[in-house]
């Protein structure tokens, strides 16, 4: 699956963004001047780069995908959708896998340089950790770099890139797109004495072919770097967009604003002139923001008190899903704490009992109860890392895995656990969870009142800024213990090794397991069905019998809008109520600001 970390409320990486298609031709804007949306999110973009390690978050990847345009898209459904109107694919060849890519001729950025051969082979450099240091480090700090899948640099010619992948590989179709960052803007960014954009493209392509890595890490650096950015952007090229929006303003922790980009016309129009994303943590904050007329969308981790506000809301309409995001707990392995094998003088197994005795003592079931089940009564408790419950795949996981040992919570075990592994109690166990979001507060409460009576001390480490996902300036997470979810942005079958990969960018806690990394390379190229569920109980049953961390419930979606906008229809994968906001648009005699 491709995966994001959901910002502040719920982070593998999409392989495609925009979704347009179905314009008719000679394009025609659509957008009705002087109309304003504005509408919530729990957190606001702080990173103009969602492809970069500490970019890879939903609030990032929301604003990337009303800025930006892909191949593909998934809709509502969900169902894969190409997008021709920019650009297409084709897989020429299975032996080897072998897939060409052409851009339209008209999309360009919204300075007028166009979108070329040189964007797409740049996104391969980071993609697929095809320029790399001298101690074999990918140059580009990607979210998943995938140096195994298309090592060989690709031909290139006039809005061509041809792909050619070194071994089968069964999720091609959303494996490779163009990320937010203009070549021609990283490369000015990190030379700006290289004022022709052109100039820029051409050097970048010929450094790439060349492997020239000492001219490109001034490049990767700024790729990484300059477009970290949590106000307006002084460089317009930073901010650089094709797609239907363009951002115009942007206040820290507070809002942003983008206005409809004049140069796009490779897709279907959006009809808001201009959409303003708010940044509001408290989703009861949001409805009440909804009730007022401040914002007319909201959406958000509600509580049964927010779904009641929501249902007392006379003027909005609502819909409820389970959506493609489950929350979890993970453990950190490699930062002194009381997780670490270093803590008990390298002794595996001793920190291996008290990850265990920690993660029996969470009261999923509790946490479901409480907060989920009066969402959705027909939840359940997760008890798959790879698979959603529901799907075909997921029973069968489930009854070989090995989670039935956390199936209820176990305090007279996990003390037993404690006791055999001779660590002294109380263990202090820092927990993370994002400051301000008020379900993960009261998780927190309940993990920390239930983990005490089997001997840990739960302490509050909460902060808002999510700083333990940024790899490149945190190496080494300082919590023992986080929370948060991943959010799938498509139905891809791999991409779990960007989290749980040895080494793996978006692996926080310093997970290392040698099955699971041989287990997930086979089933990148496994077509049988029952060989692809084997490989997964494989990799499972490692990681529930390591203490890797625990699963705890599927997402239950509620989005609300005011009934004065139309075209709002929540989708079950990332960006959810935003994927189709083309279609957005104020009912007959109703304006939106």
């Amino acid at each position: 699956m491709n995966i994001k970390r959901g910002a502040a409320g719920a982070a593998v990486i999409a392989a495609g963004a925009l979704v347009l298609s179905g314009c008719s031709l000679p394009y025609e804007s659509e957008v009705i001047e002087g109309t304003e949306i504005t509408v919530s999110w729990n957190d606001i973009i702080d990173n103009f780069n969602s492809s970069s390690t500490s970019g890879n978050n939903i609030a990032n990847s929301n604003v990337t995908y009303l800025t930006t345009s892909s191949f593909n898209y998934y809709d509502n459904s969900p169902e894969l959708v190409q997008n021709t109107e920019f650009g297409s694919y084709e897989k020429t060849s299975d032996d080897p896998l072998t897939v060409e890519y052409t851009i339209n001729d008209d999309v360009v950025w919204s300075d007028g340089t166009p979108l070329d051969e040189a964007d797409m082979l740049l996104s391969w450099a980071y993609i697929f950790a095809g320029v790399t240091d001298e101690e074999g480090t990918p140059l580009f700090n990607y979210a998943n770099p995938r140096a195994d899948l298309a090592s060989a640099t690709p031909e290139i010619d006039d809005n061509k890139l041809v792909l050619v992948y070194d071994k089968p590989y069964v999720d091609w179709e959303v494996q490779f797109g163009i990320g937010s960052v203009a070549a021609h803007a990283a490369v000015q960014l990190a030379y700006p004495e290289i004022e022709d954009a052109q100039e820029a493209k051409d050097q970048l392509v010929e450094a790439i072919q060349n492997k020239d890595t000492e001219w490109l890490a001034p490049v990767a650096e700024a790729w990484e770097a300059d477009f970290q950015s949590a106000n307006t952007p002084e460089s317009d090229l930073v901010k650089l967009s094709y797609g239907p929006y363009i951002v115009e303003d942007l206040v820290e922790e507070d809002y942003v604003t983008l206005v409809a980009n004049e140069e796009f016309a490779w897709g279907p129009s959006p009809k808001y002139e201009r959409i303003t994303i708010r940044q509001i943590a408290d989703p009861t904050a949001q409805v009440q923001s909804l009730q007022n007329g401040d914002v007319q969308v909201a959406s958000g981790q509600p509580t049964p008190d927010v779904l009641q506000l929501v249902q007392e809301t006379e003027t909005a309409d609502y819909h409820t899903s389970d959506e493609a995001t489950y929350e979890h707990v993970d453990l950190t392995f490699n930062n002194g704490g009381p997780f670490d094998p270093a803590t008990y003088g390298g002794d595996e197994e001793t920190a291996r009992m008290v990850r265990v005795a920690f993660l029996k003592t969470i009261p999923r079931n509790e946490i479901l109860e409480k907060l989920i089940q009066p969402l959705n009564p027909n939840a359940v408790v997760r008890d798959s890392i790879l698979q959603i419950p529901g799907s075909p795949m997921y029973d069968p996981i489930v009854e070989a895995n090995g989670s039935a040992e956390y199936a209820e919570v176990d305090i007279e075990g996990a003390a037993a656990l404690l006791e055999e592994a001779g660590v002294e109690t109380p263990v202090e166990v820092k927990f993370w969870y994002p400051e301000g979001n008020e379900r993960r507060a009261q998780e927190y409460e309940l993990i920390a009142t239930s983990a005490a009576l089997a001997g840990f001390d739960v302490t509050d480490d909460s902060e808002p800024n999510w700083e333990f996902t940024d790899t490149a300036a945190n190496p080494t997470n300082p919590h023992d213990a986080v929370i948060f979810a991943w959010a799938s942005t498509s139905l891809a079958l791999t991409g779990t090794d960007q989290y749980l990969g040895t080494g793996q960018p978006s692996n926080f806690g310093g997970y290392s397991n040698e099955v699971v990394d041989t287990r997930l390379s086979d089933l990148e190229t496994e077509l049988d069905e029952d060989e692809q569920i084997q490989i997964q109980i494989d990799v499972e049953t490692e990681l529930w019998n390591d203490g890797y961390g625990i699963t705890i419930f599927q997402f239950p979606g509620l989005t609300a809008w005011d009934k004065g906008v139309e075209g709002i229809a929540p989708a079950p994968l990332a960006p959810y109520y935003f994927w189709n906001f083309w279609e957005w648009a104020p009912t007959d005699g109703a304006t939106a600001e």
